[in-house]
């Protein structure tokens, strides 16, 4: 990446903020559009500009001519598969819409190269095998998943239409310090942190349904080496094992010390029941691999919602 502005929308977000801090650290100038719904201020590196700013503003088209980004990271999004469900047509507007006028302003300000973050936890369906690979047919029954797919139809069209520069990262479940817990999205988080307040836990189904659990560090070094790679291509970040959450659950009880309920509810309309992500495009092509297990990364994810804990009034 060349010394120019680097924009990230989301970036006041769970994974948007410790990419800003990666990038900063990288000696990169970074700006960030972020409306601040879901994300927050505190997550925002210091030395970044912040412009509070729905993506589907058309005052988009002004911070893109006035930053001139040589790179952009796009992860605003509406994230959570259920609120899609109740919502469609908010997730339409926010994942959709969003996206081409963040898109449209980009082409008419010299098309810098641009990562999107999409969905490998919801994009495929319920896979025929596992872990899929970018390859297998990707079958969205949500409306989530839907929009993801659907920008990523539009990228293709812009490139072919416009000579848009992009690269896709079709992310697992990603989790970490700074996580949202009290969403509807990030299940680690959500439990970690009832667990410490000795809260009762509550699964959706019978607890089988699993996800490929990424750490956002090794998520974050997926999108930094996809940045570098220029070519218009998805490639799936995950680890190729799945967790159920019953196992994640007594996993993170171990880890907090938590003896308390644990109660199941109604499945999520939209939910998958079994998805892992086939990484090995991405470890042929860039070299990435994930270093942080899962038990390592529950862990430091633990760690810091004991600190954040004992700072609560």
């Amino acid at each position: 990446m060349s010394d120019h502005t680097v924009l990230v929308t989301g970036g006041a977000g769970f994974i948007g903020a410790h990419l800003i801090d990666e990038l900063i650290a990288n000696g990169r100038k970074v700006t960030v559009v972020d409306d601040l719904s879901t994300g927050s201020r505190t997550n925002v590196h210091p030395d970044a500009e912040l412009r509070v700013m729905d993506v589907c503003d058309p005052d988009i088209d002004r911070i893109v001519a006035e930053t001139e980004p040589s790179m952009v990271f796009h992860l605003a999004a509406q994230i959570s598969v259920s609120r899609s469900t109740r919502e469609p047509l908010l997730d339409a507007r926010i994942n959709i819409l969003g996206s081409l006028n963040l898109m449209n302003a980009l082409r008419k300000h010299g098309a810098p190269r641009m990562v999107f973050a999409s969905t490998g936890g919801a994009i495929y369906g319920e896979p025929e095998r596992l872990p899929v690979a970018e390859s297998d047919p990707c079958r969205p029954i949500s409306p989530y998943a839907a929009s993801k797919l659907a920008v990523e139809q539009y990228l293709e069209t812009f490139r072919a239409s416009y000579g848009f520069d992009y690269s896709i990262v079709r992310l697992g479940n990603i989790y970490g310090p700074r996580q949202d817990p009290h969403g509807e999205a990030g299940v680690v988080a959500i439990f970690a942190r009832a667990m410490l307040a000795s809260e009762t836990i509550r699964i959706f189904g019978d607890g089988t349904d699993e996800r490929d659990y990424v750490y956002v560090s090794d998520a974050v070094g997926a999108m930094m080496r996809v940045s570098e790679a220029g070519r218009p291509t998805a490639y799936n970040v995950g680890t190729g094992v799945g967790t159920s959450v019953n196992s994640l659950a007594e996993e993170l009880s171990r880890l907090t010390g938590f003896t308390g309920k644990k109660l199941h509810a109604e499945p999520r309309e939209g939910d998958l029941h079994k998805v892992t992500l086939d990484a090995g495009k991405l470890a042929r092509n860039l070299g990435w691999r994930p270093k942080v297990s899962l038990t390592e990364g529950l862990e430091r994810t633990v760690e810091f919602f004991r600190t954040e804990t004992l700072r609560e009034p």
